[in-house]
């Protein structure tokens, strides 16, 4: 006795049935996504699709209306699980080890949750297609990429004609002292800058990145120093008056800038974009002078 049967045997009402079933449905990606980084909040709201987000990071300053338009929900390395919950997302996007913990606490709560560990801009350039595509707009992000790839490139050839490429310090913390992660190092090369801890970068962890011996930093007498001391205000005049710091060329030019975490220290549209812009200003001012 043969129990399948064909389809034009199966009643209207049945088969209506089956059309309606949730696993029938084409997939449309996550519909309630909470970022708990900035640079995934901007990234959607960049694509349109910030009607996905109903959770963001309390950093979150990047587009500015997502503050108002979104509930806060985590700071970097803690988060209000309960109310993330309470929003209860099909998807929650992370970045980077720091936040195992808290991917770990929603994983065993059975949320669906993405934690990223890009460190290189190509891998920036990577996940943000990732994400893009999770929300259906491959095409688009591509676009986007590109015309961001375009930025560079123009920065990138003009950098070219520095006739004498100025070496950088970038500080990402004071206390201990943490030079720059990866893609801030390469984005000061693309700037027209070398990074003086081109070792370190290439360390993924911030603990890593700790010099142990700030007297090197001296020694290798930056020509210009930034700071991007996430977390709170970058205080140049504490840097200048540092022992030993009278002597480093970037003091005595009075070459100490700082470009904010949001631009810079966020893996994310705004460091390819405004936080390379920043660099290669600074870079250029110091050439025209001192190149």
């Amino acid at each position: 006795m043969n129990l399948l049967k064909r389809p034009e045997d199966v009643s209207s009402s049945v088969r209506a049935e089956l059309v309606e079933a949730p696993w029938a449905r084409l997939p449309a990606g996550p519909q309630r996504i909470v970022c708990l980084t900035e640079e995934t909040t901007e990234w959607l709201y960049l694509l349109g699709q910030e009607s996905r987000i109903v959770g963001i990071s309390g950093y979150t300053v990047r587009p500015r209306r997502a503050r108002e338009e979104k509930p806060r929900v985590s700071a970097f390395t803690s988060a209000k699980v309960d109310k993330i919950l309470a929003l209860q997302p099909d998807c929650v996007l992370g970045f980077s080890d720091m936040q195992a913990d808290i991917a770990s606490a929603l994983i065993r709560a059975g949320v669906q949750v993405t934690v990223f560990n890009q460190r290189s801009v190509a891998e920036i350039v990577g996940v943000l297609y990732q994400v893009a595509c999770l929300v259906g707009q491959g095409a688009q992000g591509l676009t986007l990429l590109q015309k961001m790839q375009q930025g560079m490139q123009a920065i990138q050839g003009l950098a070219a004609n520095i006739s004498r490429r100025p070496r950088v310090y970038f500080e990402e913390w004071d206390t201990p002292h943490i030079s720059a992660i990866r893609w801030v190092s390469e984005l000061i090369g693309i700037a027209g800058g070398d990074d003086i801890f081109p070792e370190l970068a290439a360390q993924s962890l911030g603990k890593n990145r700790i010099l142990a011996d700030g007297s090197e930093i001296i020694r290798r007498n930056p020509d210009i120093i930034i700071g991007s001391w996430c977390g709170k205000k970058f205080r140049p005049e504490l840097v200048a008056a540092r022992p030993g710091w009278g002597e480093v060329a970037a003091v005595k030019t009075g070459q100490i800038f700082e470009i904010k975490s949001a631009d810079i220290l966020q893996p994310g549209p705004a460091a390819l974009t405004d936080g390379l812009a920043q660099l290669h200003r600074i870079i250029m001012d110091w050439s025209r002078v001192h190149g």
